[in-house]
């Protein structure tokens, strides 16, 4: 499973404007553009957010263009741009 542990902003500070995503998978590091991770999510990957008390997974919002976006307990969070910035 990919955990996401920072994103790229730009031309806003909201979900629609993450760019990028760097991630870890159980020790291997990569980074993924916001289409790239959206297409491995619709794939049947799964990403998630380190959070508190748990994890929190991340969907794709199917709009045009498609973003990201976290979801725990079937409501939307904001655990992604809570993350840091690179």
């Amino acid at each position: 499973m990919r955990y996401i542990t920072q994103i790229h902003l730009e031309g806003g500070a909201r979900h629609e404007h993450i760019t990028e995503v760097r991630w870890n998978d159980g020790g291997v590091i990569g980074m993924a553009t916001r289409s790239e991770m959206v297409e491995w999510i619709l794939n049947g990957g799964e990403a998630r957010v380190r959070a508190m008390p748990v994890d929190v997974r991340v969907e794709v919002v199917r709009t045009s263009p498609p973003y990201l976006r976290t979801v725990a307990n079937g409501a939307y969070t904001d655990n992604l741009l809570a993350l840091p910035r690179f």
